[in-house]
């Protein structure tokens, strides 16, 4: 039986033949699977951060505010997980000497849309070393594009107003004949939000090609890939960790708290918050900030005690261990995790690598990382709190939150830290490889293996 003969091979210098070969998987054209690539991702990503916030607003009675807002304070965490800015509003004077606003960063939920639009943004990599700068360069651009329209829709909704008692029956009766019922609500501010939302979703894509060991880069950054990749790996696991301790302390709490639904709302909207402030105190860094009146949420008793003194506040080690000793372990803790990381990365990186060398690195990231967990985890809630879900609408509005981190004490010690525990993991590091048989792991095997 005769044969249809395939297309005659390419000369030299003559292009291949196009054909079957050529087209894109499923049929789809390349550009158009890779809008859907990053629609689904982007789609992925803010699912996740409103399934957390809808739990933990949940958990903090945020179901119950009056009229129906619950699902605009819900498009409201999640515009603040991503950066966004909320302005609260009102009328009948009731914010005119108030002055409200709302700026906190709910971490839970901005770690879960983070972790899971990395991980759909890099699925498409994953069996590639090299890719070109254009590509790389579009698909971020395309997953922006897709990201900031779908968070436009979301700040659209992130929008409510509840009407505020005056105290009894009468008074509310008589304000609202006069027409003088006192309202107060939140909007998203709609430049403001699209503006950080970018940044937030530039950030997490380009993160995560520098701390994956297996995302594809363009032929110009791989020779940068050896200095930054183990110690942002190491900066990440540290973060991870963190949570993850953090999270099993809060598994613990409803057990023997009084209040199991306040500490999974704790869990699902701040548990980052927590834990990695914990780290900065832990490494000697420091917070300022007061409390006026309780959130509403449990938090660590020290922690709550210090901020509700009066005045402005330090919160260190040696302010939290005034009211408990137990907050020197935060100390051990850091040793342990920190020198850990450093091990790993030591071990990921090229055998030959100098141990001052490890140590410098791991101390440019270790203060660049403490420096962005002070700026997520700072607080600035004037009467604005409660009106997304935290707290009681009636009673809380009368008291202010504010943790401002002091960012060069964070700073400092995060390079001291990195120096101590790089050059310990660097040295722990030689004793368990054996030199001519270790493959590094971003170059492949020596040469003549």
């Amino acid at each position: 039986m005769s044969q249809t003969p395939g297309p005659a091979p390419a000369g030299p210098g003559q292009p291949a033949p196009a054909g079957p070969a050529t087209a894109a998987p499923h049929g789809r054209p390349p550009a158009l699977r890779g809008w859907g690539q990053a629609l689904g991702t982007a789609v992925a990503g803010l699912a996740a951060m409103a399934v957390t916030a809808a739990l933990g607003l949940w958990a903090a009675g945020a179901a119950d505010l009056p009229g129906g807002g619950f699902p605009a304070v819900v498009a409201a965490a999640v515009v603040a997980a991503a950066g966004g800015a909320l302005a609260a509003t009102g009328d009948a004077g009731f914010l005119a000497r108030a002055g409200a606003a709302v700026d906190a960063v709910p971490l839970s939920v901005t770690l879960a849309g983070a972790l899971v639009t990395a991980a759909l943004f890099r699925r498409p990599l994953r069996h590639r070393a090299v890719a070109r700068s254009g590509e790389l360069l579009g698909r971020i651009a395309r997953t922006a594009v897709c990201w900031l329209v779908l968070l436009l829709l979301v700040a659209l909704a992130a929008r409510h107003r509840f009407t505020v008692s005056l105290g009894s029956d009468l008074a509310d009766r008589i304000g609202a004949a006069l027409g003088a019922t006192p309202t107060v609500g939140f909007r998203a501010d709609l430049p403001a939000t699209l503006g950080y939302g970018l940044l937030w979703i530039l950030a997490v894509l380009v993160l995560s090609l520098a701390v994956s060991r297996t995302a594809p880069l363009p032929p110009g950054l791989l020779r940068h890939r050896t200095a930054v990749r183990p110690p942002a790996s190491a900066m990440l696991l540290v973060l991870l960790v963190y949570v993850a301790l953090g999270l099993l302390a809060g598994l613990a709490e409803p057990a023997t708290g009084d209040h199991p639904a306040r500490t999974l709302a704790v869990l699902l909207l701040g548990l980052p918050n927590l834990a990695w402030t914990a780290l900065g105190i832990g490494t000697g860094g420091g917070w300022t900030g007061h409390a006026d009146k309780a959130l509403g949420l449990p938090l660590p008793h020290p922690l709550e005690q210090v901020l509700a003194r009066g005045g402005e506040q330090t919160l260190d080690l040696g302010s939290l261990a005034a009211y408990d000793g137990r907050v020197w372990w935060l100390v051990a803790v850091a040793a342990v995790v920190l020198t850990v990381a450093a091990f790993a990365a030591a071990v990921r990186a090229p055998a030959r690598t100098p141990a001052w060398r490890h140590a410098l690195e791991m101390a440019v990231a270790l203060a660049l990382t403490l420096l962005v967990v002070g700026v997520a985890t700072g607080i600035d809630a004037h009467y604005g709190l409660a009106l997304i879900g935290v707290g009681d609408l009636g009673g809380d509005l009368g008291g202010a939150v504010t943790l401002r981190p002091q960012l060069w004490r964070l700073v400092g010690v995060g390079a001291a830290w990195g120096l101590a525990t790089g050059f310990a993991g660097a040295l722990a590091a030689r004793r368990v490889r054996h030199p001519g048989e270790v493959r590094d792991a971003y170059r492949g095997p020596p040469p003549g293996r």
